[in-house]
């Protein structure tokens, strides 16, 4: 049995350019959240969201490349770029066809789709740009990080709304487990805040209203109505544990578990029984040879919209059954907001910062209880705990539903 470990993680998000920030921003229960300045929103409803200010990717890509690629892939380049730092290995003792590239993405380049659809209707097809399409499209993260790297193993794009980045990470860690990689990149990336995505998702009704930065975001709180819009990327570099521990790799968590599983009920809506969600979640903790009593964290999806909160809450109990009462649960995008596609490999990173740093941040912002999300979800503040099995969950708009189960190795 081959065991996967995390050896090296990076970030782009509106609470850290970095891991670094990012860890210092949730545990002191910082803010992500600005009102919108990228355009003008006087005629809509929604205000907030949750974006990535003053990013400028010149370490990674230069000025020339930088006109080629989308702010999507910008944002998944610098995070592998710093995942790989953060593994202390450039992995060239690897066969290049055993380390593969597998990031999830749930829209691609929305923005430039809508300038470039401008340029056609103003001025006809001719004038769209040549570089339209490469950049455009959601598999060019993964393409990308490909040729920075020379990694050449299975390399592919998960598109699965919400549930993208976990299922990328999920199965790069089969991958591995099962001898056909030894080491991956994996994870997340998405930028569409535009008006466009602000005028859909707020159609359907789906982001909050709030203009209140401190409650905009308030995951199982009874006067939650809404997610707030974020963009980001994150990055994990997966590695076979044998080869990590010889090489003296720091090791975050260990992988141990993955489960998906389809809710086939609905477009947008959760299934009101939790099943499938439920089954994701046993068959993580399951595969990682574990009971429901040793699982003490759950990173929730937690998305502060009306159903989410009240479905997920549903799928833990029947997960865990009586255990559930004693599961300390919490929301990242109660201070992130709803990165979409790369909201998932953003939690893992939280995950696993939580388990190596012994401390479940707080859900931040919550106020009133509801009836209806009755389990302990951190709101009091910060908790100082040994964290030595968790799981981070990822719930997609079509019934996605993924989750991985992490193990310390302390």
């Amino acid at each position: 049995m081959r065991r996967v470990v995390i050896t090296g993680m990076g970030t782009v998000n509106s609470l850290g350019k970095n891991k670094d920030e990012f860890w210092d921003s949730i545990s002191h229960g910082k803010l992500g959240f600005s009102y919108v300045d990228k355009f003008d929103v006087s005629d809509f409803d929604v205000k907030i969201v949750s974006q990535v200010k003053d990013f400028v990717p010149d370490e990674c890509i230069d000025k020339k490349e930088q006109r080629r690629t989308d702010r999507f892939t910008q944002f998944a380049v610098t995070a592998a770029m710093e995942a790989m730092r953060d593994c202390g290995s450039d992995l060239k003792d690897l066969d290049p066809y055993r380390v593969g590239v597998i990031i999830g993405c749930g829209i691609g380049g929305l923005e430039l789709t809508t300038e470039e659809h401008k340029k056609y209707l103003e001025k006809g097809p001719g004038k769209i740009s040549v570089f339209y399409v490469p950049m455009m499209i959601g598999n060019m993260a993964a393409g990308t990080i490909a040729m920075k790297t020379g990694f050449k193993g299975d390399n592919f794009a998960t598109v699965t709304a919400c549930a993208s980045s976990t299922h990328a990470i999920g199965e790069a860690f089969r991958k591995i487990k099962d001898g056909y990689m030894d080491a991956a990149l994996c994870g997340g990336t998405e930028s569409c805040i535009t008006k466009f995505a602000l005028g859909g998702f707020n159609n359907m009704k789906a982001l909050s209203r709030s203009t209140d930065l401190e409650r905009c975001s308030i995951p199982f709180d009874k006067e939650r109505n809404g997610f707030v819009l974020g963009e980001g990327s994150a990055v994990l570099v997966l590695e076979e544990y044998e080869h990590a521990k010889a090489r003296g790799a720091e090791i975050y968590a260990e992988i141990a578990g993955y489960g998906a599983t389809g809710d086939a009920y609905h477009m947008t809506s959760p299934s009101p029984e939790g099943d499938a969600a439920a089954r994701a979640m046993v068959n993580a903790y399951t595969e990682a040879g574990l009971k429901a009593e040793d699982v003490v964290y759950v990173n929730a999806h937690g998305t502060s919209t009306g159903l989410n909160d009240k479905y997920e809450t549903t799928a833990i109990k029947k997960a865990f059954g009586d255990h559930a009462a004693n599961l300390k649960i919490n929301s990242t995008k109660s201070m992130l907001g709803h990165l979409l596609g790369a909201a998932g490999a953003v939690e893992a990173v939280a995950t696993a910062l939580q388990m190596q740093n012994g401390l479940i941040h707080q859900t931040v912002g919550y106020k009133v209880p509801d009836e209806e999300c009755d389990l302990f979800y951190c709101t009091e503040g910060n908790i100082k705990t040994d964290i030595k099995a968790a799981i981070s969950n990822s719930l997609g708009f079509g019934g996605h539903n993924a989750t991985l189960c992490f193990k310390s190795v302390k």
